[in-house]
């Protein structure tokens, strides 16, 4: 049976840590269960670190909310053992189309090549995506969610950080080695240390409207810049799961927020796009200001800020959630090593510095789009609107169309954990870059590439050469072997063994016999060599775990 998951009520439950005579210690406490609480929590306890996970909420969102999940969002969530089921709930598409008043002025394909497991994107609402997460959570005997469990007290102190915490019950205190802060955009967290995230918010509005209805558009991402049926303004148009759409209207920086959600606005907006003869119900609506924000710094001390609560953008490109849960991937695997004292307490650092600039490339995009889709001045509105005709004809001017840059992940190429090219590669698989996927063959069977890496440090060599010892110093590395398609030998030494199908693996690594990548726990390329050397390899390792 269907769990409704808008309507779920999570049972709060007394924990024992409220009975105890003084502060009981946890490794790591995560404050936020939406999205990014839940996938970090899930990575690290799948990594065999203990989490407590509190909210001080009890119910899943409401509304579509995060409905667009990018495919690196997915392959993420592969590792954690949910993105089958998001995407057979989901809505796949990789389409787009942008019109301009009556016309279509062209398309776009968001994944051109084939031969990937995910799709650029699916639509999802976010009580799905939530809902999915929890239940894989529950599943994990290390991972311990604490309801109507309220943070009111932070005391941060040179081995932790100790916790007061409000319940129906009354307060108890708890105590962790560190505290990961993903609660929301608003973060109480950040509150009680006296933080803020600063930036700019954009003088417009925006209605959501969640309609049911049966329509006879396709699964695709459709932006009306001054359309006849709401001039002057845009309009963009998603499908979600079960015969809901989600339609954003831009109303301008005068729109009564309380007035523009009640029905007798709504209603007569979506018809204006449907037409008077298509029946819908409408669902839910929410009035939002654009704002691109973060913090300064994402790690204060013992304290880690990740997802809404370090960083904002506005909606158009899908880079909130998206960069939320790939911030989470990022942070598992280093408190995992720093934790188990195989990685210094400065492996943190490059969270940080990561992830910031991450959220700095991703405000970059939000920003420019913000502008072009609200231009502020009739000079800023001649000039889009010019762009937007020449761009039915001309490739040149398509390129500066913005109706949202789509949420691609971030390539850390000046991270301190990256070992610089030392020979000539080509390709977008740098180091620091997300590694691709391609199919593959294991044991015979068909496969995905990234099925086989992440969660530690991954030594992938193309061909027959030899693979030596490695001295990791403690740090786990496994061995991937690829080799060409048909060529089915099995290798001693604990390797796992790939054929390379079709070759697109090779191609898309630019990969020769002997190429060699040492990829980190979360997929990211560190380091690559043309041919195996088991010192180089070794130093690698050493700077991708700040112990260089």
């Amino acid at each position: 049976m269907q769990i409704d998951y808008q309507t779920l009520t999570l049972d709060y439950v007394a924990s024992p840590d409220q009975r105890a005579a003084s502060p009981v210690h946890h490794p790591v406490i995560i404050v936020g269960a939406g999205p990014v609480g839940l996938s970090l929590a899930i990575d690290l306890a799948q990594q065999g670190v203990a989490v407590v996970l509190l909210d001080d909420d009890n119910t899943l969102s409401v509304g579509s909310r995060a409905i667009c999940f990018a495919k690196r969002t997915l392959e993420i969530w592969d590792r954690l053992g949910c993105g089958e089921r998001m995407v057979e709930t989901g809505v796949s598409w990789n389409l787009g189309k942008i019109f301009f008043q009556e016309e279509q002025v062209y398309s776009f394909n968001l994944l051109p090549e084939s031969g990937y497991r995910r799709p650029a994107f699916i639509n999802l609402q976010q009580y799905y995506a939530e809902g999915y997460l929890l239940d894989r959570a529950r599943a994990l005997g290390n991972l311990d969610i604490r309801w109507k469990n309220k943070v009111t007290g932070l005391e941060q102190r040179d081995d932790g950080v100790q916790l007061t915490i409000e319940t129906p019950d009354g307060p108890y205190e708890l105590l962790c080695d560190y505290l990961v802060a993903a609660d929301g955009s608003r973060s109480p967290v950040r509150n009680l240390m006296g933080l803020e995230s600063k930036g700019r918010v954009f003088r417009d509005r925006f209605l959501i409207a969640d309609v049911k209805m049966k329509a006879e558009f396709p699964t695709e991402r459709w932006f009306w810049f001054d359309p006849p049926f709401h001039r002057h303004q845009s309009v963009l148009l998603h499908r979600q799961p079960d015969n809901v759409w989600r339609i954003d209207f831009q109303l301008g920086w005068e729109a009564d927020p309380k007035a523009e959600m009640q029905p007798e606005r709504v209603i007569p907006r979506v018809q204006a796009l449907l037409g008077q003869d298509v029946a819908f119900d409408l669902e839910w609506c929410s009035v939002y200001t654009f704002a691109c924000l973060r913090m300064e710094k994402f790690r204060h001390g013992r304290v880690i800020f990740a997802g809404d609560s370090a960083h904002g953008v506005s909606p158009f490109g899908a880079r909130g959630a998206n960069s939320g849960v790939q911030d989470a991937e990022n942070l598992a695997w280093k408190l995992r090593l720093v934790l188990a004292g195989q990685a210094p307490d400065a492996l943190l650092d490059s969270y940080a510095r990561e992830r910031e600039y991450a959220a700095d490339e991703n405000i970059l995009n939000s920003t420019r789009a913000t502008d072009f889709i609200t231009p502020k001045s009739e000079v800023s509105r001649t000039f889009r609107d010019a762009v937007l005709k020449l761009s039915k004809e001309h490739a040149f001017a398509r390129q500066l169309v913005n109706s949202g840059r789509l949420s691609v992940p971030a390539t850390l190429r000046g991270s301190s954990l990256n070992t610089p090219d030392s020979e000539p590669f080509a390709g977008l698989m740098v180091p620091g870059a997300p590694a691709a996927d391609a199919p593959v063959r294991r044991d015979g069977a068909p496969g995905w590439f990234l099925a086989t890496v992440g969660d530690e440090f991954t030594l992938v060599t193309f061909g027959e050469g030899a693979v030596g010892a490695v001295p990791c110093g403690g740090i786990p590395l496994r061995v991937v072997r690829v080799l060409r398609e048909g060529d089915g030998r099995t290798h001693a030494g604990g390797e796992t063994v790939l054929e390379d199908a079709a070759g697109l693996l090779a191609a898309r690594y630019d990969a020769r016999p002997g190429t060699t990548y040492l990829l980190r726990p979360d997929q990211h390329v560190c380091a690559r060599w043309r041919e195996f050397d088991p010192a180089r390899v070794a130093a690698a390792l050493a700077r991708a775990t700040a112990r260089s």
